[in-house]
């Protein structure tokens, strides 16, 4: 790694990216993965042949660019998301992290600035600092139990021109309330801020956990993001998407690359929303065992986080390093997001949950012997 930074040093490098690492989580072969919130389920054969099928009718006009529009996939995921939505209300682009970025292309930039409130989503400081925009660290209170009144407040007096809201929040699972998406939306009112409520886990959530896409009407600088990587276990599609006022998608028009959604990634998507229903039926199965990890970490004497997402964070560890590498001898990888004392975890097949619970009691019980 040394060599790798001596190298770099001598490129004509921007100062602020100097010293930095690329982002990204181990790629480890391991048995179990639960470490980066994929759907561990994997596209049912009757979508693969459907994704394989509209792929093969692609091929023949692979010399053409594609649609520049991606109407199609606009009317797709329209319909999907419901709530009146026309194809005018949507974006797409290569993973959500695209999206948030020709966000910040659009809305940020030198002289302006972005809040966040950590631990969050590691990405938002990331894409901030790609597009010069100043990213300012609110306070998120430890486990992202934000109220409606602090969040206001903060972004009020940060007078920031973009909102990071991350509900299911990453690393912790939590959801918002809707109060606290309507407060920081009216708190943002003098500095006309771009409101973005980062939903890449919504599918997840208990039942009666509201959108925020409800709250999307008359509101034309709220943004609501998603993504076809958790839910739909399209991870390797790439396909983010948001929904918003469609002057937002307008304004995005202006920055994104020319044709930046290929052919094979539309044709993927629309196979994939056309099965929604298929591509979707692990979804309880995925919120069953994220359910039963919370209950059994609690039980091991740990302090998991209540999550509406597919991944638990728990913490309690004296040593999360020796479990995490306990772990991965053990065949299971999950995630160290960093946070003092915890671990997160990847919920998974019914079959990887138990070796992940079976291997964790063990590597606890070698703690208390």
């Amino acid at each position: 790694m040394s060599e790798q930074f001596e190298r770099l040093s001598r490129l004509p490098l921007r100062d602020d990216l100097r010293g930095k690492h690329p982002y990204g989580a181990p790629q480890l072969d391991v048995p179990i993965l639960l470490n980066v919130n994929e759907n561990t389920y994997g596209v049912p054969d009757e979508v693969r042949q459907a994704i394989i099928a509209a792929i093969c009718d692609e091929v023949g006009g692979l010399n053409r660019y594609p649609d520049r529009e991606f109407t199609e996939l606009r009317t797709n995921l329209a319909q999907y998301l419901g709530h009146g939505l026309t194809p005018d209300n949507l974006w797409a682009a290569n993973g959500s992290n695209e999206v948030l970025q020709h966000l910040l292309q659009a809305f940020g930039g030198p002289g302006r600035s972005a809040i966040g409130f950590p631990p969050t989503y590691s990405m938002y400081p990331l894409l901030a600092s790609s597009t010069g925009t100043r990213y300012i660290a609110g306070d998120g209170n430890g486990q992202f139990d934000l109220s409606a009144g602090d969040a206001a407040r903060q972004v009020r007096e940060s007078g920031a021109n973009i909102v990071f809201l991350c509900s299911p929040n990453n690393p912790t699972g939590s959801a918002l309330g809707l109060d606290v998406v309507e407060a920081v939306y009216e708190a943002s009112q003098d500095a006309q801020a771009i409101v973005i409520v980062d939903e890449a886990y919504a599918e997840f959530a208990h039942t009666g956990t509201a959108s925020a896409l409800t709250l999307l009407e008359g509101r034309e600088r709220l943004v609501v993001s998603r993504t076809m990587s958790k839910a739909f276990a399209m991870a390797g599609t790439r396909l983010g998407y948001l929904a918003s006022a469609p002057e937002v998608a307008d304004a995005l028009r202006l920055v994104r690359l020319p044709y930046h959604l290929s052919a094979v990634t539309q044709a993927t998507a629309n196979a994939a929303l056309t099965h929604s229903g298929k591509l979707l039926a692990n979804v309880e199965n995925i919120k069953a065992q994220r359910d039963r990890i919370v209950d059994s970490l609690r039980g091991m004497g740990l302090t998991p986080v209540a999550s509406d997402a597919n991944f638990v964070l728990f913490g309690g560890l004296e040593d999360p390093q020796r479990i995490w590498q306990g772990l991965l001898e053990a065949g299971v990888l999950i995630r160290d997001v960093g946070i003092p004392g915890h671990l997160r975890v990847t919920a998974g097949t019914e079959t990887e949950t138990t070796v992940f619970l079976g291997a964790l009691e063990a590597l606890l019980g070698e703690t208390v012997s």
